[in-house]
């Protein structure tokens, strides 16, 4: 975009900033998406009740960062988990239609706004898909070849804690998992990352 775009930017837009406060709530599930959100500032926890009434987490956001996107313009804009914020923040909320209007003003906007919805999508998808497997360890496979960084390693976006939630299993269950993969001699992890120590054996459980 010229320089002179980006002076104008929000100039072009019905926007307003909202200061957050840990445990609010931002976007509540099945409400109408009639708004562009944008987190400027903190983290959200984004969660889904199923059927059954459970709480199944979906993923963090963490800013800066547009979330929801690929809800703004569909036929059917409505929400499908309930967006909470973990820690203070800061957020930026764009009407619809001047958000329509600017985006097709710009070519290389909306071509950034079709690939940030796109990634949305695909982070959904991934989610869905752990829990598509049964076992502990099929899901932590199915993980960490989505985090992988080269042949042998991956780096998880996760802490312990994080990963159990994401993986809707016990944080003991998990640990106890890991233990066993680590001493089987499938995996060496160390902080954040682990060496794939056995791909194809890996590779059998997915």
């Amino acid at each position: 975009m010229t320089d002179e775009f980006k002076e104008n930017l929000l100039d072009k837009l019905d926007y307003s900033v909202y200061t957050l406060k840990k445990g609010d709530t931002v976007i509540r599930q099945d409400t109408v998406c009639n708004h562009m959100y944008i987190l400027l500032e903190g983290n959200l926890v984004v969660n889904i009740v199923d059927v059954s009434g459970n709480n199944v987490k979906v993923e963090n956001i963490v800013a800066p960062r547009a979330f929801a996107t690929p809800h703004l313009f569909s036929g059917n804009n409505i929400f499908p988990a309930t967006f909470t914020a973990v820690e203070d923040g800061l957020l930026l909320k764009a009407g619809r239609d001047s958000v329509f209007d600017l985006i097709s003003s710009e070519p290389g906007l909306l071509k950034n706004f079709l690939r940030i919805s796109g990634n949305c999508t695909a982070c959904t998808v991934s989610r869905l898909r752990i829990l598509s497997y049964k076992s502990i360890r099929s899901r932590f496979i199915y993980y960490l070849f989505d985090h992988k960084r080269d042949n042998n390693r991956a780096v998880m976006d996760h802490n312990q804690t994080q990963l159990a939630e994401y993986m809707s299993v016990t944080r003991p269950a998990l640990a106890n998992e890991l233990k066993k993969m680590t001493d089987e001699g499938l995996i060496k992890i160390d902080g954040k990352q682990v060496e794939l120590l056995a791909p194809v054996l890996l590779l059998k459980y997915i």
